[in-house]
């Protein structure tokens, strides 16, 4: 099932390559003149081996060595440099001068302004120190309730200095679902702003901090931040309030903890939208090390490096934007929308202004940027030398808009991973070709294969993404799971000691991933299996269509209804015409089989709030289950869509009745 692209859409440039660090850190592995794949093969038959250079090579600062590199490899459950003691922080900070950029502060109305290195680590000092105040110690939890500012990095720093547990979600998430998560924990202090800018709007979350606070019992102070200059109120809850300028403005020296390598840094959360959000615990020297391989040797980051990758506090992206300060890099923070109405472009007119090397957004982006006619080589981004994307696969029909609109210079990085190991399985490297519609390769460190049905690895054909050896930044556990039930049911029920993900892949004989979509939501028509994604791209291209979504329900009478949904553009009209149009552009952009039993309009599809389509609550409502039984509506994007599959699946079970 591997697509018909015959030669590379981009292959490396041998000087880039030669001068990429992936290639140094080669050398110092001792592989010198080894090709990508070369590399990969050995990241995985030698795990010890390449773990233990991935530490020497980026120069971990422990406190005290590691006994072994893998002490018990089992899944779940290995064990990784035991007797090391360490502390991401600082790392996080140990690159930077004081005169160093750290963090540019972006937001969309073109604003920008500078924290340098000794400003970052003075503010991550002081906050430590009033949280230490606070009766904040080793273990304890510190949660965020915070927009995408220089605010969030200090604040989870500091926590993380001090041992203590991070945990963060945007403001667009109310009170009750930011409360779903945070109550979990038992939080000491919470941190949050006054509001954030979003589309030209400034929302006010003040009510909605104190409504949150009200919500966690064991909270013994809040850090108030003055974001959007909006004054707090004198009742202000809990009594015990320390205003963000107060807390973050002490002349303190910076004290990081030692911490055991598998001591937890943060808690992830699941999109949470078909029950309570799953708290997903990483640790710190599982994160150290794993970012530093990604964003340093597959993004090629490094001192004089500045990455721009939009994402909101709660997606595991905003985790790699915090991380970048790891490599010596500069990151950048965004607050606002990625595209707002007066100026939809100023993501690009920032990275150019800002000389950003590594521009990071979603393939909702890049198409959403090619439909409304959008040129973003009208500004100069000689610099950019990275575009990745993540969030879903990438369609082969982005890439030459890429090319023709930010540079034909630009790797084209197509990245898939997850919040659960909070970094990527598969994507590109300055030493890897690009295919267009698919990813370059597996990573280095990931084990990566596709199980067919029996559990046998699978090649040029569809199967479950699965990995078969441990990575350092597995989670450590499922919070509130005592036993470990809930880690063990989410990813190793299927395949006992191998993890599966639940994404639908095909690993080529040429190396790369193609990736078709979640597995539970996988289209089964007539026995024949097909991948929602493959269809979603080839009509997502349509200049009539705004967004699609395709649904396999399997019917009470044995039947099976393959409906697609689409959001049809202000200027078009879904009539016969279009259909036929659709059909034809399935029929020949996938093949017969993926043409749907139906087109039907919808004002819109429902998504988490990191962006994923709902396919599986979408298809469980149309098959009638009750929607509290379905889906979270706190944790979709558009609540009110929810409804209307939910009437849709009524009014059809009504037709056939």
């Amino acid at each position: 099932m591997t697509r018909p692209y015959p030669e590379p859409f981009t292959t490396p440039d041998p000087q880039v390559v030669a001068d990429s660090r992936i290639m140094d850190f080669a050398r110092h592995a001792g592989l010198d003149g080894t090709d990508y794949a070369a590399l990969h093969r050995w990241s995985v038959t030698d795990l010890e081996g390449f773990w233990a250079a991935v530490w020497e090579y980026f120069d971990i600062d422990a406190d005290s060595p590691y006994e072994q590199v893998l002490a018990e490899e089992r899944m779940p459950g290995a064990r990784w440099f035991p007797g090391a003691t360490l502390n991401y922080t600082h790392h996080a900070l140990r690159k930077l001068t004081d005169d160093t950029v750290a963090i540019t502060a972006l937001d969309e109305t073109g604003s920008s302004h500078e924290v340098t290195g000794g400003r970052l680590r003075a503010q991550v000092a002081s906050v430590a120190a009033t949280l230490r105040d606070l009766g904040v110690g080793k273990g304890d939890r510190v949660v965020g309730y915070l927009p995408n500012t220089p605010h969030a990095i200090v604040a989870f720093l500091a926590a993380a200095s001090l041992g203590a547990v991070w945990s963060v979600c945007g403001q667009d998430y109310a009170p009750k679902a930011a409360a779903d998560r945070f109550a979990q924990l038992e939080p000491t202090v919470l941190i949050s702003a006054d509001g954030y800018l979003f589309n030209g709007t400034t929302h006010d979350r003040r009510e909605a901090t104190l409504e949150l606070a009200g919500e966690l019992p064991t909270l013994k102070a809040a850090l108030l931040v003055d974001h959007v200059g909006l004054p707090w109120p004198s009742h202000a809850y809990p009594s015990l309030v320390v205003p963000w300028e107060d807390a973050a403005t002490r002349t303190e020296e910076l004290i990081c903890t030692p911490v055991p390598f598998d001591h937890p840094l943060w808690v992830v959360f699941s999109s949470g939208t078909t029950g309570l959000p799953k708290g997903i615990v990483h640790g710190h020297g599982g994160v150290l090390l794993e970012h530093l391989k990604t964003l340093g040797l597959h993004s090629d980051l490094g001192p004089g490096d500045r990455l721009l990758w939009y994402t909101t506090t709660h997606w595991m992206m905003w985790n790699l934007v915090a991380s970048t300060l790891l490599t010596g890099a500069t990151t950048c923070t965004y607050d606002g929308s990625p595209a707002p109405f007066a100026r939809l472009d100023v993501l690009w007119e920032l990275a150019a202004r800002h000389r950003v090397t590594v521009f990071g957004t979603s393939p909702q982006y890049l198409l959403g940027m090619a439909k409304y006619g959008i040129d973003p080589s009208a500004h100069d981004l000689s610099s950019i030398r990275v575009v990745g994307c993540t969030g879903s696969a990438l369609p082969a029909s982005a890439y030459p808009w890429v090319r023709h609109h930010v540079g034909d210079h630009v790797l084209l990085a197509s990245i898939s991973g997850g919040t659960d190991v909070v970094s990527g399985f598969a994507g590109s490297a300055p030493n890897t070709p690009v295919w267009a519609g698919e990813l370059s390769a597996p990573h280095l460190g990931v084990a990566l294969a596709a199980y067919d049905a029996e559990g046998v690895p699978v090649v040029d054909q569809v199967g479950e993404l699965v990995v078969s050896r441990p990575m350092p930044s597995m989670p450590l556990y499922f919070w509130n799971d005592p036993d470990g039930t809930r880690y063990r049911d989410a990813y190793f029920s299927s395949y006992p000691g191998v993890w599966r993900h639940g994404d639908w892949i095909t690993l080529t004989s040429r190396g790369s991933v193609i990736v078709h979509g979640r597995s539970d939501s996988t289209l089964n028509r007539n026995g024949v299996r097909l991948g929602s994604a493959d269809i979603h791209d080839v009509v997502e291209r349509l200049p009539e269509i705004t967004e699609a979504l395709v649904i396999g329900a399997e019917e009470p009478d044995g039947g099976y209804w393959m409906p697609l949904f689409v959001v049809v553009a202000a200027d078009a009209t879904l009539d016969d015409p279009l259909r036929e149009k659709i059909k034809e552009a399935i029929r020949t952009g996938a093949s017969p089989r993926h043409v749907p039993d139906e087109i039907l309009e919808v004002p819109g599809v429902p998504h988490t709030r990191t962006g994923k389509k709902l396919e599986v609550p979408v298809k469980r409502l149309l098959q009638g289950a009750p929607v509290e039984q379905v889906v979270n509506p706190a944790a979709v994007d558009a609540p009110d869509l929810i409804d209307h599959f939910a009437r849709l699946g009524a009014e059809r079970r009504g037709r056939s009745a």
